[in-house]
């Protein structure tokens, strides 16, 4: 069955993770486009503030307090948006953290904890999605993955095996729902770092506070990649040209980016102020003191667009290919630096 997907304006929008960064842009751009949402977030208080900011730009909004690592919870995400609109149009499974340290430092209950908020955050989100919308006329489901979701680096190594989790479950599922032709389309965004909450948000255990690797890019550009996977069925989606310069160096030739990332991120995953010993995270429980903020406002320079999404998203396979290529070429001639020879060896 082929799939129709609505324009904004006529969709019912499900949206988890909603009350900070990408899902909250995602969400305020939405609600400016005219469509219904269903909010999702652990911080209850966060989401009625956003609600009533919504509701007085003329939005129709529903919020549900969830942590989406409890299957029940994102069960009720379904119900709410059943009750209150009738269907679903598009479930953008979002929500996500981080943890920043050698994976030797690391409990094994916090890298649990991650990956019942990324991996099984999106199996849940995604079931219960498919459960509403398969037989409802259909639509999208947009679940967040990384440029890590290619490749790993060092300092999040749990991170990156959720998204390597998170990509793999959506590749499967897309291919269960293509078989049996059901009226779904399926899109893995794969953003380069952004400019978010997230360093902020991350549990730490490094001696420095975290930073995210340049080039930095705007949240705005991932909402638009979402926004624009709710209308045309895109299989996946690479934000930011970095990400897919990240994702064919490391195809083509893995050894070197091996050898590359342990020349550069080491140092570029670490800021220059030291870590508070009583440095708060979202990892088991919300960041109050940070919620409704889509920008962390970092230092470096944020690129407010990607003319590589942007051609993607719009043209055929021809044009990501060469742009792929192009990339890759970058990513090559970074690797020839004279101050990494040494580390290339």
């Amino acid at each position: 069955m082929a799939v129709q997907l609505r324009k904004i304006d006529e969709q019912v929008m499900v949206i988890t993770g909603a009350t900070s960064g990408i899902g909250l842009t995602t969400a305020r751009m939405a609600a400016d486009q005219g469509a219904k949402l269903v909010l999702a977030a652990r911080n209850g208080d966060a989401l009625d503030t956003l609600a009533s900011e919504l509701r007085r730009k003329g939005s129709q909004v529903c919020t549900v307090t969830a942590d989406v690592g409890v299957p029940a919870d994102v069960e009720r995400i379904g119900e709410a948006a059943m009750e209150r609109f009738g269907r679903i149009d598009t479930w953008v499974n979002n929500a996500g953290i981080s943890i920043f340290g050698r994976n030797e430092d690391v409990p094994v209950e916090d890298m649990q904890r991650l990956f019942q908020t990324n991996y099984w955050g999106v199996v849940h989100g995604s079931l219960e999605a498919v459960k509403h919308m398969k037989t409802r006329g259909g639509g999208a489901i947009i679940n967040l993955g990384s440029e890590l979701s290619e490749r790993s680096v060092p300092l999040q190594g749990m991170y990156a095996a959720s998204k390597h989790a998170v990509k793999a479950f959506t590749d499967a599922l897309r291919m269960e729902l293509e078989k049996e032709k059901a009226p779904l389309s399926l899109t893995l965004i794969k953003p380069a770092a952004i400019d978010t909450m997230f360093a902020v948000h991350a549990r730490n255990y490094m001696d420095k506070e975290p930073a995210l690797p340049a080039p930095i890019y705007a949240p705005e550009v991932v909402a638009n990649a979402i926004l624009y996977a709710a209308q045309q069925p895109k299989r996946d989606v690479f934000v930011g040209g970095a990400a897919k310069a990240i994702s064919s160096s490391s195809f083509a030739t893995p050894r070197v980016m091996d050898k590359f990332m342990n020349a550069s991120m080491f140092k570029q995953q670490q800021s220059d102020l030291p870590s508070s010993p009583n440095r708060r995270d979202a990892l088991y429980e919300p960041d109050t003191r940070n919620e409704l903020r889509q920008r962390q406002g970092m230092s470096n320079h944020v690129a407010e667009s990607s003319a590589y999404t942007a051609v993607t998203l719009r043209s055929h396979k021809i044009a990501p290919a060469l742009l792929g290529l192009g990339a890759l070429f970058a990513a090559w001639t970074l690797a020839r630096r004279p101050a990494l020879r040494k580390a290339f060896g």
